[in-house]
């Protein structure tokens, strides 16, 4: 079943979000790596990794629907930190809002009685949990950390162990 236009608007506007979100996530990692934390870095830049692969699955969902996916404009990320607990509580702040566009568009395919968009939208509010979580637990650790050299090493170690994943949306949502 086709989504009606104005599922099909909310839907490209997330994925616009999503590939901004990508954006961001580079952003912080280039933050990263020029504090010489690689660990770090390559967290954020797989987590960049894993919005594209998000927008992978709503560009899917639309193209599987018969209707067409957009990408719109995407602003370069207006990132400016200085220290890691501001990189990460920008992170976080950033999951945040990527959570209430995706409950947006939960709202929007209720109000258009689309049941076929339920599965998908249920998976994002499921990862978009778990993502708010984990940065959040992030932020947890550096705020115990404070700017203690030892400690953000250690933690910089700990992200670096990040599995790679691809950047290509997987069957089962």
């Amino acid at each position: 079943m086709k989504l009606t236009p104005a599922l099909e608007t909310a839907f490209n506007a997330q994925i616009t979000l999503e590939f901004r979100s990508s954006m961001v996530y580079r952003q912080l990692a280039i933050e990263m790596e020029i504090r010489d934390l690689p660990g770090m870095a390559t967290w954020l830049r797989h987590q960049a990794d894993e919005e594209i692969v998000h927008a992978n699955k709503f560009i899917d969902h639309l193209s599987d629907r018969d209707n067409h996916p957009v990408i719109g404009a995407i602003e370069a990320p207006d990132v400016s930190i200085d220290s890691v607990l501001e990189c990460f509580e920008a992170a976080f702040a950033h999951e945040q809002r990527v959570s209430e566009g995706i409950r947006n568009l939960y709202r929007t395919a209720e109000t258009e009685g689309d049941l076929d968009s339920r599965p998908l939208l249920n998976w994002f509010l499921n990862e978009q949990i778990e993502e708010e979580a984990t940065v959040s637990n992030i932020v947890s650790n550096i705020k115990l950390i404070k700017e203690d050299g030892p400690g953000l090493l250690r933690l910089d170690e700990e992200l670096g162990l990040r599995p790679v994943s691809t950047t290509e949306a997987t069957s089962g949502l």
